[in-house]
């Protein structure tokens, strides 16, 4: 495949890529001469960047409405409060099968250009057919929540894997406390990638490898967020959706209201969606570069804006072309006909009423979850074709 004519977030030098093999394979100021039968796709103000990795996503759990009345001042107190005050809704929620649900949280990632994202929980098992799921971490939920948890941070079985955790999720003194407790308790050294982590003080973030700043869903919650413009100094720095239970589906809506708090720079909350989470989680994405695995978003311009003025301004109804692993996984109908040739493969659906052709049977599958739960929790931005 030949992309031709797509200019990088921040840069007005338009390139031209090569994939072959599912990576990059060339990239060129020139334009790429297609070879014979080789898919050669030409742009016009295109813009061009790493599929996104969204660092910390319950895929089962982005059926849910958000849920939540009030600000707590712990997680633990939210999930007490939830499972007494919702119990009918989320009863609802789990009588789909959490296949269905799992495949549904993996659409939800996809249109909004996510080619990667860090499942938190169980394991899946889920094929990385449509985006690279990565469950290759120790989940374990919380020093609240997770029974045994100490003897599971310890387990010496496990010690090569980075422990993925929920932590410092509250206002209060418990919440900066049960920080202290997992350091105290990490006896094996092990790599730490804490969630949330909005109790955090800057010596508590020199013991981890990361921490995933999920804004959006502090907020809602905890009505504040991590200190991240601090702990920015002292680990890695990456960025999360949580599920719908606390947050809106849209990733582009949550960089947009991250960017809002001025706690990041704009290069540094791009980073945290590409070459910081690549370079955590050990992928060979989150950049541009020859030989790293084509996983590639391609955009217009939705504004008059420059740079990351644009980049911010991006919405899931101006993506153009998803592709993951050097396969297209989404298009737009702008594109029908330099790619009539694929369409059989994908389902038509409106975002915002803009037409894309996205892999699989989308329709098929939210028609299948309304038979378990006709009131799923859909975005209402996103229709299907009569």
């Amino acid at each position: 495949m030949i992309i031709n004519n797509v200019k990088p977030v921040n840069s007005n030098q338009p390139i031209n890529i090569k994939i072959s093999d599912g990576k990059i394979a060339e990239i060129s100021s020139s334009p790429i001469i297609a070879e014979n039968e080789v898919l050669h796709l030409e742009f016009n103000n295109g813009i061009i960047f790493p599929g996104l990795i969204n660092s910390h996503d319950h895929l089962d759990f982005n059926l849910f409405p958000q849920l939540g009345s009030q600000l707590y001042n712990n997680y633990t107190e939210w999930g007490k409060y939830i499972h007494e005050r919702y119990k009918p809704e989320i009863a609802e929620v789990l009588k789909i099968p959490v296949e269905l649900r799992s495949k549904w949280g993996i659409y939800k990632n996809l249109l909004c250009g996510v080619t990667t994202v860090i499942n938190h929980g169980e394991k899946l098992g889920t094929a990385n057919d449509l985006i690279n799921v990565f469950e290759d971490s120790h989940c374990i939920h919380s020093v609240g929540f997770e029974k045994r948890w100490k003897l599971k941070l310890n387990n010496p079985l496990k010690k090569h894997l980075p422990v993925n955790i929920h932590v410092g999720e509250g206002v209060d003194l418990q919440s900066k406390n049960e920080i202290w407790q997992l350091i105290k308790w990490n006896i094996l050294n092990r790599k730490l990638v804490g969630v949330h982590a909005v109790a955090m003080t800057e010596s508590q973030a020199e013991e981890f490898e990361a921490v995933v700043w999920c804004p959006q869903s502090n907020y809602f919650l905890l009505n504040k967020t991590a200190l991240i413009n601090l702990l920015k100094d002292h680990t890695n720095i990456l960025f999360g959706t949580d599920s719908t239970l606390t947050s809106e589906w849209d990733m582009w809506g949550h960089l947009q209201s991250a960017r809002k708090s001025r706690l990041l720079t704009d290069n540094e909350l791009y980073n945290t969606v590409t070459i910081n989470a690549a370079q955590t989680w050990r992928l060979n994405n989150g950049g541009i570069t020859q030989d790293k695995d084509a996983d590639l978003v391609v955009t217009q311009k939705s504004s008059n804006s420059d740079g990351f003025d644009a980049f911010y301004a991006i919405t899931p109804a101006d993506l153009l072309l998803v592709i993951h692993q050097g396969e297209i996984r989404l298009f737009d109908e702008e594109l029908l006909e330099q790619l009539s040739n694929i369409k059989e493969d994908f389902s038509k659906i409106y975002i915002n009423g803009v037409c894309k052709y996205v892999q699989g049977n989308l329709p098929g599958l939210m028609a299948d979850i309304r038979k378990y739960h006709p009131n799923a929790n859909f975005p209402k931005s996103i229709t299907i074709p009569d």
